[in-house]
């Protein structure tokens, strides 16, 4: 489970880094642009949605090993884990809309020597499937933060920067349409969206090292039995 959370932010990250690289357009500019980027990126483009048809399996495969590690657990956090798991499906759905929606915007480009009224709308609905994931990521990593505290897995201060990086991401998502609409109030999400990788990787490291260490403690307790 450890592994998974920290393959998850590392995958995120790599897809945030290719998209930054190529200098992909904000939802806020203007169309013309966003179609002369997707017509001379294509690459960048297949490789951010590569990477997030990695990202839905490494994701739902975390949420479902924290729900059950918190029931092993004695079953302290369960409510929160279970709100996550839900989160978290919902996300992925909406990811998946984001995702098919992209490589519209991408495969029209081609074929497109100015911005029509349809590909600026599939455009748009692409920045509204966004918009949409932001409450949904919000609601997943306060329920695994909420979760992974009460069962004792994480220290403090990854809870108030769930509940804090979760709180950005819902206060974004409400402005789904303005979004949408191309408004620079997607950028409120932001801090959130790169709390909830922070959040991932310490979580992850800290799972890697408390396994490897039970490990060494088995050994250990095996060596003076024997």
């Amino acid at each position: 489970m450890g592994a998974t959370a920290i393959a998850l932010a590392a995958s995120v990250a790599i897809q945030n880094v290719v998209v930054v690289w190529a200098g992909a357009p904000s939802y806020g500019d203007p169309i013309k642009d966003v179609l002369a980027f997707h017509a001379e990126h294509r690459v960048a483009v297949e490789i951010a949605v590569g990477l997030e048809a990695l990202n839905l399996p490494l994701l739902l495969g975390f949420l479902t090993g924290l729900h059950g590690l918190v029931g092993r657990r004695g079953g302290a956090g369960a409510d929160w884990s279970r709100l996550a798991l839900a989160a978290g499906a919902t996300l992925s759905a909406v990811f998946a809309l984001y995702a098919v929606l992209w490589n519209g915007v991408v495969l029209s480009a081609g074929e497109l020597a100015a911005p029509s009224p349809e590909f600026e709308l599939v455009w748009q609905l692409h920045a509204a499937a966004f918009a949409l994931a932001l409450p949904a990521l919000g609601a997943t990593f306060i329920g695994a933060a909420l979760a992974a505290h009460t069962s004792r897995l994480t220290p403090p201060w990854q809870r108030l920067l769930g509940v804090a990086g979760g709180g950005l991401l819902l206060a974004a998502g409400a402005a789904n349409l303005a979004i949408a609409d191309g408004s620079a109030l997607l950028f409120v999400g932001l801090p959130g969206y790169a709390a909830w990788l922070v959040w991932l990787l310490a979580t992850g490291v800290r799972l890697v090292r408390a396994r490897t260490a039970d490990r060494t403690d088995d050994a250990s307790t095996s060596t003076e039995e024997e």
